[in-house]
């Protein structure tokens, strides 16, 4: 498996254009961090897509509406197509997404309506698989229903899809685990650990540290890994794995970002006086990776694989070409307290 260079990425810019005008999406996780992202540039950048089904975990089509408005399209990350389409956006959210009331952990997504459900087979060229319980702590049936079960009943879906181009599973870089040095982009096989000499059932698993993941998250995902790669079938396939993602880089605008997420935590304790020590390698890396280029990578991945009888897995990351260490983190931190405290100073002198 290969990772994306930049001259591959180069190379299919002008692929995007011949994508997506004319294809039908469907986006699970669009509630999620990354989820609305992709929703987001897609709407923004290729305005003639047929249509983006939405699957959000909802009882009925009006809670789904709801939440699309209250937890995606109604967020600032959509100021700026908002103020492209000025009055047209409304307009041009009815006719172009929609709202599925569904759950994938639950077979046939949890798609009630079955018009709706046979419409959707039907219809779909992409499938952007994005749901996640991302929490590290998450109780181990409720991370296994979505991160694992999800993404086989995603698989399912799919294959019954009879447009269907390609399927991409977004997981994370650390199914790999904990290893040191050059990790290869390879998919796991049925039953194998992170531990040479265990064996990994996973209809009765129940311990997630048993086989070497250090977590119920990383776990989750790389059984759902082991699912979409068993049960694909002719299914074309990619996975992508982000590293840590952070706020975006450049679109739709920089440093959009929602909730508390991994480094945040620390930023915000810093700046509240609570982080008075942090032990840490100077020098070790810690790989952040802005949720803007996640995104622009799924849809090269997309361009580059659709209908292909071969499967590839991305590692997305900078650990190599442009590595962030801690040193810089803290160098960084420090600088923006203190250029915020000498404003603060300012403004206070000034009133």
């Amino acid at each position: 498996m290969v990772a994306f260079s930049g001259s591959l990425i180069d190379s299919l810019e002008y692929e995007k254009e011949s994508m997506i005008p004319g294809k039908t999406i469907l986006v699970t996780g669009a509630t999620g961090f990354l989820g609305k992202i992709f929703v987001e540039k897609i709407l923004r950048v290729q305005p003639d897509v047929k249509k983006l089904y939405l699957l959000l975990r909802a009882s009925n089509s009006c809670s789904a509406a709801e939440r699309m408005h209250n937890e995606i399209i109604g967020k600032d990350l959509f100021k700026v197509l908002r103020d492209k389409l000025g009055d047209d956006f409304d307009s041009f959210i009815s006719e172009k997404v929609m709202a599925v009331a569904g759950d994938v952990s639950s077979e046939n997504l949890g798609i009630r309506d079955v018009n709706l459900r046979k419409a959707m087979l039907e219809e779909i060229d992409i499938v952007l698989h994005s749901s996640a319980s991302t929490k590290f702590d998450e109780r181990f049936d409720v991370a296994m229903c979505t991160n694992t079960i999800g993404a086989l009943n995603v698989v399912n879906f799919a294959k019954n899809c009879i447009r269907v181009e390609i399927l991409l599973h977004v997981s994370i870089a650390y199914v790999c685990g904990e290893a040191e040095g050059l990790v290869l982009e390879k998919p796991f096989q049925m039953g194998q650990t992170l531990i040479g000499f265990s064996k990994l059932d996973i209809h009765f698993e129940k311990k997630a540290k048993e086989h070497g993941w250090p977590n119920t998250y990383v776990f989750t995902k790389a059984m759902g890994e082991m699912l979409v790669e068993h049960t694909k079938e002719n299914l074309p396939i990619v996975i992508v794995r982000p590293t840590i993602i952070s706020s975006t880089y450049k679109e739709p605008f920089p440093g959009w970002i929602e909730g508390v997420r991994t480094l945040d935590s620390f930023a915000i304790a810093y700046g509240k006086s609570k982080l008075t020590c942090f032990p840490r390698d100077i020098d070790a890396i810690v790989d952040v990776t802005p949720a803007d280029m996640v995104v622009n990578t799924i849809i090269m991945a997309m361009v580059a694989n659709a209908n292909q009888c071969y499967d590839n897995i991305y590692h997305v990351g900078f650990s190599i070409r442009n590595p962030l260490r801690y040193i810089n983190l803290s160098d960084y931190a420090h600088k923006y307290f203190r250029e915020a405290m000498d404003r603060q100073r300012w403004e206070a002198y000034q009133g």
